[in-house]
Order: structure tokens, then sequence, then C-alpha cells
């Protein structure tokens, strides 16, 4: 079976940028000092607002129940992981048919509509007046929310080449975080119209958000463009160097047949072992991250913080790590360090909750916060961009990438009881210790990670010596010795 993407390029355009050396000095001087910033000024911020409106839907769960929530719908602790879980599980059963339809739909139409339509349902958390009618929220939101993430890591592959994509990735991802600070004071300011309408202002912190997420993904369908081969802000020079480059880069293959479906590729992606390597340290961190994402607010309330101040006390660590995340995503993009990274972040994380663990010090254990929630929001996006920058092509990577997701965010089903009723408040001691052992874990597999890619580099270095490009089998993919992967 074979598909022919959604705004791919045509024979003949795909031959005026069959070759990247074709450019003169000059004139690459001159675009990559011009396409970039296009590209940033044009998709990225579309993608960065897309993810924080996605997190912000999903989370703000956590300062809804601190605002009163869980006691109005007459919710126990165990129901309260119930409904968190319920968002799950149709969000990750969507990650990978999703990924696999996106460049086929066409991303102009499918992102946009997807955020179109969680916005209303967003919307709908507060008007709800009983449990079950949550839960039906709950599930249409993950529903419509699972495809965004997995979704936009390959939409972003699509118009940056591997050595630029993490400083990208990093900076949508790291709107999770700014979400988390955000989140927290929105929390507290819509807090003032508690009562108006006659609704509570727990309610009016789902209206509020889930109806600016409506009106931006209606916004959306008139701004994002499918691929460089389709994007109107680009002239015809320098949509022809975009995919002279993504195609010298090994982020596209050279023509649609190779990128085209075909489920050999989804099989060679599942045989990967650097994909299998990372998969536990994806569900370690999303663990971790969906834990803190949803849980903080209370955590921080457990730490002596009640009403408003305990809202406003959950935001600087979410600040702290959306700084750190784009300082560091500079320096991986730069340095083509993802590997040191991850172990970097994950280092943190063990750090931070050995603090929180062997401190009763709410000082010290508010301190942990921001070594955790660091070590998780900033760790995400180089072990996101190592999977996507190591695959290739286009159904391989799609096929990893939501292996990374569905792993990720399997991570946060285990969270919502981990936190919400098998480690009580205030102390979460089982699930301190877990989040120890995991961070180990993280620390030891993305270590053996890095070993194995710089053998397979040392590898593909020696049959580079021993033949050409054209010696080789087509469709190796990142298989192919001149496919070098990142470490």
């Amino acid at each position: 079976m074979e598909g022919t993407p959604h705004g791919s390029l045509s024979g003949d355009t795909m031959k005026e940028v069959d070759h990247f050396d074709e450019f003169s000095d000059a004139e690459k001087a001159r675009l990559e000092g011009t396409v970039w910033r296009k590209l940033d000024r044009w998709v990225l911020p579309v993608c960065t607002i897309f993810y924080l409106l996605s997190f912000l839907d999903r989370s703000n769960i956590a300062n809804a129940r601190v605002a009163g929530m869980q006691t109005s719908l007459k919710m126990s602790n165990y129901q309260y992981s119930i409904a968190l879980t319920m968002t799950y599980v149709p969000y990750i059963a969507t990650e990978f048919p999703s990924n696999l339809l996106l460049k086929y739909v066409g991303p102009r139409w499918m992102l946009p509509t997807m955020v179109t339509i969680w916005g209303l349902v967003a919307t709908m958390q507060g008007v709800v007046t009983s449990y079950s009618g949550l839960l039906a929220c709950r599930f249409f939101l993950g529903l419509m929310e699972g495809g965004l993430f997995p979704g936009l890591v390959l939409y972003m592959s699509f118009f940056y080449p591997r050595e630029r994509l993490q400083i990208r990735v990093a900076t949508f991802f790291a709107s999770a975080s700014l979400s988390g600070a955000f989140s927290g004071l929105l929390a507290a300011a819509i807090m003032n119209i508690n009562g108006k309408g006659g609704r509570p202002g727990w309610a009016w912190i789902f209206i509020i958000e889930g109806m600016f997420t409506f009106l931006f993904g209606l916004i959306a369908f008139l701004i994002l463009p499918n691929s460089p081969a389709t994007a109107r802000f680009f002239s015809t020079k320098e949509r022809n160097y975009v995919m002279a480059k993504l195609k010298a880069d090994g982020a596209v293959a050279g023509d649609d047949k190779s990128d085209g479906f075909k489920w050999i590729e989804v099989i060679r992606c599942c045989q990967s072992i650097h994909v299998w390597l990372l998969a536990p340290v994806l569900f370690f961190l999303g663990t971790t991250l969906y834990g803190l994402a949803y849980f903080e607010p209370t955590i921080v309330t457990g730490l002596g913080y009640t009403g408003n101040k305990a809202q406003l006390m959950s935001a600087p660590p979410f600040a702290f790590a959306f700084v750190v995340s784009m300082i560091t995503a500079v320096i991986s993009d730069r340095y083509k360090c993802r590997g040191f990274m991850l172990i970097f972040f994950s280092v943190c994380n063990l750090v931070g909750f050995i603090m929180f663990y062997a401190s009763k010090s709410n000082h010290v254990r508010y301190g942990s916060l921001f070594l955790t929630i660091s070590g998780s929001y900033c760790g995400a996006p180089p072990v996101i961009t190592w999977v996507a920058n190591n695959s290739a092509p286009h159904v391989r990577r799609a096929t990893s990438v939501a292996i990374a997701f569905i792993m990720t965010n399997s991570g946060g089903i285990l969270a919502t009881w981990l936190l919400g009723s098998l480690s009580p408040a205030p102390n979460y001691t089982k699930a301190t210790i877990t989040f120890i052992i995991m961070s180990v874990g993280m620390v030891v597999l993305s270590s053996a990670t890095l070993a194995y890619l710089w053998h397979q580099n040392r590898l593909k270095a020696e049959r580079r010596q021993c033949g050409t490009p054209e010696d080789e089998p087509e469709g190796l993919g990142d298989q192919s010795a001149w496919f070098i992967y990142n470490l």
C-alpha cells in the first residue's frame, strides 16, 4: 500500500531541488539567513500556541481541583484519578493512526480541526454539573488532543533539518512548562469572578481557557501551511532551498514513493534497537512529567500554601523550567548532544526526588520542585528530538514518534494513580521512591542508547570507506551508512 502525501512536491519541482550543492556559497549564506527566520515567524509560533493550549486544557483540572471542583462534584480521590485516566485511554489510542494520517489528510486541515473541537470540549467542562459529565468531557478531550504532540513533532520535521529541530521542539514543548506557570497565575485571577453567572470560579477556569482555544483553532486554518512546498511565504528559490536542505540532511526522501506509506517501514521501525532502548525512558519521563503536571498544585498545597497563594506558588518552578529548557535546547542543537542533555536532566530528576524524599522541610521540598520539574520538562525535548532525528524515512519516523508518545502517555496513566490514590499526600512516599527508581533507569538507559548509537556510527564509518551510496540497496533509511545518527 502506498499513498501520495498531501502537499508534496511534483516530480519537476523535485528535480529542481535534487542537489543541495547546486546552490552557490553566497546563495546558501543569504538563504540560511532568511528561510529559517520565515519559518520561525509563520510556523513555530502556531505550533507553540497549539501545544501550550493543549497542555493548559489538559492539566488545568489540577487548578480547578484546588479551586473547589472536587468538592462541588462530590468526587473522591479515586474518582479524580479515574477522570484523569479517562483522558489518556483515547489519547494513546489515537496517536499512531493520527501520525500516519497527518501527511495525507494535510496538517493545515487536521491540526486546526483537532484544536477547534477540543476547545469546545474543554469549555464544556465548565458547565458540567455531575461527575459523569466530567468523565464524558475528559474522554473526548483525550480523543481530540491525542494526535497533537506527535503530530507537531512530525510536522516540524517537514520543515527543519535535523540539527535545527530540537530548539524548535523545545520552544513549543517549553510552552508546557510555561502553561504550568500561566495556568496557576490565570487560575488565581479567574477566581476573582467566582459566582459570576451563577458559576463557581473553577468552572470559569475551564470556560475562559477553552473558548480561547476554540477561537485560536479557527484562526489557525488561515495561517498554517501543509509543507515547505506549499508555503505561501516562501519565494520559489527559498522553497527549493529548504527542500534541497531537507533532502541533503535525510529529513525527507528524494521522491514521494520513498516517503509513501508502506507497512514494511512500520515493521522496520519496530525492529530499531535505539527506539526500544528509549521506550522505557519515555515511559519513566511521562510518569514523572504528568505526575507533576497534574499534582504539583496539590503538592504545593501540602507544603502549607492555601487558596490563591497555592495557585501563585505553583507557578515559579514551571517558569524556571521554561528558561532552562530554552537555554539547553540551543546548546543541544549547536553541539548535537541530545543524549548528554537527556542524561543531565535525568540526574536533575534524581537529585530533586531524593531531596523531596529525604527532607521534612517544606522549603527544601518546594526547592526540589525546581529540579524535578526542570528535569522532567527539559528532558522531554531532547529525547523526543533524538527519536525523530534518528528515524528515516517518513513512515519510520512517524511510527517511532508515535511509539515515543504512546510510551510517554502510558506513563501518564500510571502517574494519575501513583500520586492520586496509591501514595497519599502530603509525603507521597511510594510515588517518590518510584520516581527515584525511574530516574536511575533513565540515566542507565540513556547512557546505553548513547553508547549504542556511537558504536553504530563507527560501524557506518567503516562501511563508507568500502563503498559509495550507489552501492547500497534503496530504502535503507536510517540504516544507510550515509545516515549518521545524532548523539
